[in-house]
């Protein structure tokens, strides 16, 4: 948000919303990319789609390996040319955000694995010997 005297909300900062808090440019793109020209930035499956492809398209542009969540969010937020540019490494606070997200990613993965074998299994076996 953008505020007047510090404290009158005057206007957004950034044209980003929906899910995925995706930039109108990006989101452009990914239409155009996809063709998925009935896409909303409001819809979680759409949201979550887009998602996939910025992953992808980090990894293509930057280099970025998809399972590497401390990088893709910082190219999620300063941008594929940003990144490349290094604009992060002026932001320390940013940098702190990253590790978080990075210990948040590896922590859900330990999560993942210790309960892959019940995901694995099929609903019917759940229910009567799980």
């Amino acid at each position: 948000m953008e505020y007047f005297l510090g404290f009158i909300p005057t206007g957004r900062a950034s044209d980003a919303y929906g899910y995925a808090q995706a930039k109108t440019m990006t989101w452009d793109d990914y239409v155009r990319e996809t063709g998925n020209s009935w896409s909303s930035r409001s819809d979680f499956d759409d949201a979550m789609d887009f998602m996939g492809w910025f992953i992808y398209k980090t990894h293509k542009i930057n280099g970025v390996s998809k399972w590497n969540a401390k990088q893709q969010y910082l190219n999620y937020h300063e941008g594929w040319g940003g990144y490349k540019r290094g604009s992060y490494r002026a932001k320390s606070w940013l940098v702190k955000v990253a590790n978080k997200v990075d210990q948040r990613s590896k922590r859900y993965a330990g999560q993942l694995k210790g309960c892959k074998e019940d995901l694995d299994s099929s609903w019917l076996w759940r229910t009567f010997f799980g």
